[in-house]
């Protein structure tokens, strides 16, 4: 009796192992399916081609911060220029990365100098290239689907006027009556 016990307890560790290891090739299956929801990272300053024609040499430091906001990084030892810094990390996209320097002479704005920055639009459009266009349907319909819609007038007696409708008093369901 204590054999058959132990044979038992042997098969049933056996079958249990057979049963997790075919297991295992299914949960990969299923690891692999779900992946983790991956966030965008913005950082930075984002600035557009419009806000650096707006610059102009001999303005003060407040209308620049006006035009382009709070630097990103303002060193103590060269406190005559801000950088402006603008990083986008999305997943499975290129990571978009984006510097302007700004020099002041004497606390007015000198010159900058950095990347060729997009305008607005373009920004926005770059943002949306990710996601999947819905295919538009044509909205035109040729002859043939017209012809098919045209109503030919009924022919009424000239001597009596079409009467009114009368408004119904039975309007069909909007849902469909549970089965």
């Amino acid at each position: 009796m204590l054999f058959a016990a132990r044979f038992a307890r042997c098969g049933a560790l056996v079958i249990l192992g057979a049963a997790l290891a075919g297991c295992a090739d299914t949960a990969h299956r299923v690891t692999d399916a779900i992946t983790p929801y991956k966030i965008d990272v913005v950082q930075g300053n984002f600035i557009s081609s419009e806000q650096v024609a707006a610059l102009k040499p001999g303005m003060g430091r407040q209308q620049v911060r006006d035009i382009l906001g709070t630097p990103l990084m303002a060193s103590l030892f060269h406190t005559d220029r801000w950088e402006y810094v603008f990083t986008l990390k999305r997943p499975g996209v290129a990571v978009q990365s984006r510097r302007l320097t700004v020099f002041f002479k004497d606390n007015v704005l000198d010159r900058t100098e950095g990347d060729t920055m997009p305008s607005e639009a373009e920004f926005v459009a770059s943002l949306s290239s990710k996601v999947a266009k819905p295919q538009v349907p044509q909205l035109q319909a040729t002859e043939a689907q017209l012809e098919r819609f045209v109503s030919k007038p009924e022919a009424a007696p000239e001597s009596a006027s079409p009467a009114p409708a009368a408004p119904a008093t039975h309007y069909p369901p909007l849902e469909a009556a549970p089965r």
